[in-house]
């Protein structure tokens, strides 16, 4: 995790850029227009297919399925067995067996890796998100996996503490203050709060207040921290290894 100022390490600036195949079009797309006297016919290289195609008929007759998605084809990122399945079909099917770990994103800044970490949340079918501050967030991580969950919004850091109490949660913060214990070396609660700070600052004074414990990672190379998002997926799985099958 971070250093002792509990600041993550930067975003990769590779994650706010666009993808070198998106640049690559773009400036093809300029020359393009700008040489209008060029006959020659422009070769692109056509993007990787993914998902799967219209669903040949006759279609299943299951309410599931959803009509649009069999007739036009699924390009969404879903595990095969949810091929043509409709968002609130999946939702509920995740419904049965969603752990009991949730997961809290602080969200001060515009911070890319908060959707990023959904994303990951959604792998594991945690049982639910908790944003603490800002309402609004970087969504572009999270590939729509924010549909398949429960968000759960906080303005600060004591109504996260509220609902924690309310229900039975015990709030474990993923940072590196004094008093924090190797993750690798803890047995965390079943019904447990995982709390992630900023990318740039870490976790707030006023957030790693109500949170019960911390837990950090330990690590043994030459970088100062871990990126939030790396080190999210890093403790959820942990939580996973110890309470889930």
């Amino acid at each position: 995790m971070g250093n002792p100022g509990r600041s993550y390490e930067q975003a990769d600036v590779s994650e706010a850029l666009p993808n070198a195949q998106d640049r690559t079009q773009d400036a093809d797309a300029a020359v393009a227009s700008m040489d209008s006297t060029n006959t020659a016919t422009r070769m692109t290289e056509s993007p990787r297919e993914v998902g799967v195609g219209p669903l040949p008929q006759p279609w299943p007759d299951d309410p599931r399925f959803d009509p649009e998605l069999m007739a036009n084809g699924d390009r969404r990122n879903v595990e095969d067995r949810f091929r043509y399945w409709s968002v609130e079909a999946i939702r509920e099917e995740l419904d049965r067996d969603r752990s009991a770990l949730h997961i809290a994103i602080e969200n001060l800044e515009h911070d890319l890796n908060i959707g990023s970490i959904v994303r990951s949340g959604n792998a594991f079918n945690v049982g639910g998100v908790h944003i603490v501050g800002r309402h609004r967030w970087n969504r572009r991580g999270a590939l729509v996996t924010d549909r398949y969950l429960d968000i759960l919004y906080h303005a600060a850091p004591v109504d996260l503490a509220q609902w924690a109490r309310e229900n039975y949660y015990r709030l474990v913060a993923v940072d590196n203050p004094p008093d924090s214990t190797a993750l690798e070396a803890t047995r965390l609660p079943e019904r447990c709060v995982l709390v992630f700070g900023q990318e740039s600052t870490g976790i707030s004074e006023e957030l790693l207040a109500v949170c019960e414990q911390a837990v950090r990672i330990e690590q043994y190379g030459s970088t100062r921290s871990l990126n939030v998002a790396a080190a999210a997926a890093i403790a959820m799985h942990w939580w996973v290894t110890q309470h889930r099958s």
